[in-house]
Formats: structure tokens, C-alpha cells, sequence
């Protein structure tokens, strides 16, 4: 073998690691398995969880995957509007394509996150609107999504299922096991529609 000098093999020795890491991550993933790699954990709020009963502390545990499926998610569908809805409209297109009942609605959660006096959640209308409503700018600027997706209706059926399931994940309930297997088959769904 050529030789690669001290850096290189360093640099080597990384990359090779990283794949080996990556394969035994597949490894534990398949067969539900621990091997006991230390893995960087976010640190807990010492002061008030461990207050917390233990079996609520272990529902949020099991929950908190589900909800940073579902966070990704939604933030993906808002990205994907935004671009798809400022390539051919520009940065205005949410005074401009958005249906004024939509509007009406966002202002309204926008003056009250001021009124109360917290801070902003965003700066952008669009972080604002609800599920349902990110399904209505979709269908009423149908015409810039059908290039992405093949069926309004289809579009309005895998929605409709993920808002379903986003009320036990948004207001802290737990998801029972076959509304778990939904919502990764809706998520699958949702990805089948952008193929």
C-alpha cells in the first residue's frame, strides 16, 4: 500500500470509525438492542424533573421521539411552502397567495403572543398557522404544488391523518401503540407523496 503519511492515516482512521459507528447504530436499531456505546445525552433540568413522578418521566422519555418526528416534520412542510410558494411569487407571497381567512387567524395568534408579552416565536406569518391551515395554502395554490405532488386529494388524506395524531404528541398525551405505528406510516405517506 502507498504511503499515506501520519495525516492521512489519521484522517483515515476517522472516516473508517464513522462508518463503523454508523453500521452499529443500524445494528441496534434493527434488533432493538443496547451495545453500550456511549451515546451524548441531553442533559436533564436537575432542579425540577427529577420532582416529576418516575412513570410520568418515563412516558415523556417514550414520547419524546414521536414528538421530534412530528417537530421535523412540520418544519419540513413550512420549508417546503416557503420555497415553493417564493419561487414563483417572490417574498410577498404570503400577502399575496395566502386566502385573507388564514391571515385573519395568524394576525390574531400574533397579537396575542405580543399582548402577552413573551417572546416572539417568529418573525415569519407562517410559523403561525395551524396544521389544517398549512393544508388549506396548499389546496388553494394548487396550481404551484401540483408539480410536487400528484393528487390534491391525497395530499388532504395524509394531512388530515398527521393533524389527527398531532393533538396526543402537541398536548402531552401518550400515543398508544397502533397510533404509533400510524404515524409512521403517515409519515412514510407523506413521503411517498413528494416521490
Amino acid at each position: 500500500m502507498k504511503n499515506l503519511g501520519e495525516e492521512n492515516l489519521i484522517k483515515v482512521f476517522g472516516v473508517t470509525n464513522q462508518f463503523v459507528e454508523l453500521e452499529l447504530d443500524k445494528i441496534e436499531e434493527k434488533y432493538n438492542i443496547d451495545l453500550g456505546r456511549k451515546k451524548a445525552k441531553i442533559k436533564k433540568d436537575t432542579t425540577y424533573y427529577p420532582q416529576f413522578d418516575f412513570e410520568i418521566r418515563k412516558e415523556a422519555q417514550s414520547m419524546a421521539k414521536h414528538y421530534e418526528i412530528f417537530y421535523c416534520l412540520e418544519k419540513s412542510i413550512r420549508d417546503l411552502i416557503t420555497t415553493t410558494m417564493e419561487t414563483p411569487y417572490g417574498e410577498n407571497w404570503w400577502d399575496v397567495k395566502v386566502t385573507q381567512v388564514v391571515k385573519d387567524e395568524v394576525k390574531k395568534r400574533m397579537q396575542k403572543e405580543i399582548d402577552s408579552g413573551v417572546t416572539l416565536r417568529s418573525r415569519e406569518p407562517l410559523d403561525f398557522t395551524t396544521f389544517g391551515e398549512l393544508t388549506d395554502i396548499i389546496k388553494s395554490n394548487w396550481v404551484s404544488f401540483s408539480l410536487l405532488f400528484k393528487s390534491v386529494r391525497a395530499v388532504e388524506k395524509v394531512m388530515s391523518s398527521l393533524n389527527t395524531l398531532r393533538g396526543p404528541i402537541a398536548h402531552c398525551t401518550s400515543l398508544a401503540e397502533d397510533e404509533q405505528l400510524r404515524l409512521q406510516l403517515s409519515v412514510r405517506d407523506w413521503f411517498r407523496l413528494l416521490e
